[in-house]
């Protein structure tokens, strides 16, 4: 009796948790800000307490799982409104590098060493602190780097280059399931699809680890042995 409870609690849980986190939305660990990152842990807590607190009633943890999902909620609407609020809460950058110079005051202020600093440097592709103009600290704790300009990387429009326009790859079989809702929205069909995977001896989708059609007619197979073939169905 105690298992199937045990069992019962568990999985109410687990529905309760993907719901609050849910509604939270979906960022990333590195874009919450350390209010979001401190109720993050409370509510995992709290449902970890719910599974297994046998000697509770499920009320006791149920009710202050809600409050902390709510409250993260309307605090996250609140600071989309409110500059103010997203200021006070989730902080401002802080510029650790300007016009070459290196702000030691500032790297105190976020708790950042210079070793810690270098290697988020490095990591970024900064071997050398002097190719940097400005290093800058987000609120969610990433840092984004300006490099000087003769030390960026090279773009077409350097070199007075138009490359083709790019778009979004439209995956039109994944693991084998044709995506229909997919087809349709390239203005394509079953029949065409067929006639694609026919032309490189496909007997069918089974056989299809992933299938892509971008937006310059270029249609691309991915079979499930990882062998890779490509077809343009550009005529």
């Amino acid at each position: 009796m105690e298992f199937l409870e045990l069992l019962v609690r568990s999985f109410f849980s687990i529905i309760v948790l993907l719901i609050i986190t849910k509604l939270m939305g979906y960022r990333q660990i590195s874009q919450l800000s350390f209010y979001d990152y401190i109720i993050g842990i409370s509510i995992g807590s709290i449902s970890a307490d719910m599974a297994v607190g046998l000697d509770d009633d499920w009320w006791h943890t149920f009710v202050p799982l809600v409050i902390y999902g709510i409250s993260s909620l309307l605090l996250s609407r609140w600071t989309m409104k409110s500059v103010k609020a997203r200021r006070f809460l989730s902080g401002t950058p802080v510029i650790l590098i300007e016009n070459g110079e290196l702000l030691k005051q500032n790297l105190n202020k976020v708790h950042y060493d210079l070793s810690d600093f270098l290697t988020a440097c490095r990591s970024a592709g900064y071997f050398d602190i002097n190719d940097i103009q400005y290093a800058i600290m987000e609120h969610t704790g990433t840092i984004s780097f300006l490099p000087y300009p003769n030390k960026r990387n090279c773009t077409p429009e350097d070199f007075q280059l138009n490359p083709q326009p790019e778009g979004l790859v439209c995956n039109l079989i994944i693991d084998g399931k044709i995506m229909k809702h997919h087809l349709k929205r390239i203005g394509k069909d079953l029949n065409w699809l067929n006639k694609q995977l026919d032309q490189q001896n496909i007997a069918g989708a089974s056989e299809v680890l992933l299938a892509t059609y971008d937006v310059n007619g270029q249609f691309q197979v991915f079979r499930q042995k990882t062998t890779k073939e490509s077809f343009s169905v550009l005529d």
